[in-house]
């Protein structure tokens, strides 16, 4: 993988993982670098998942593949919130 797909998978986990993180109400308590972690993973999982279902190659903007991305990624910082919160009580 060259150096500019990985700025570019880091710039697109942090705004799939901002996304995500606002998709969820009320406050989440867990830190900057795990969202963005978990928006990474979500953007690559989703993207996998998009070509599955077959909506990966859509002219235009892939509307489908962002709502997986985003919904993995709210899923994953609403479990994570969730976990992490129980760990420091």
């Amino acid at each position: 993988m060259e150096v500019t797909g990985i700025i570019s998978g880091l710039i697109i986990g942090i705004v799939i993982g901002a996304l995500g993180r606002l998709v969820i109400p009320g406050r989440q308590r867990i830190p900057l670098w795990l969202t963005i972690v978990i928006g990474v993973a979500a953007a690559m999982v989703g993207t996998a998942l998009a070509g599955v279902f077959g909506v990966a190659d859509t002219s235009g903007v892939d509307w489908v593949e962002l709502g997986i991305q985003v919904a993995l990624a709210a899923l994953g910082v609403s479990v994570t919130a969730g976990l992490y919160g129980r760990r420091k009580e």
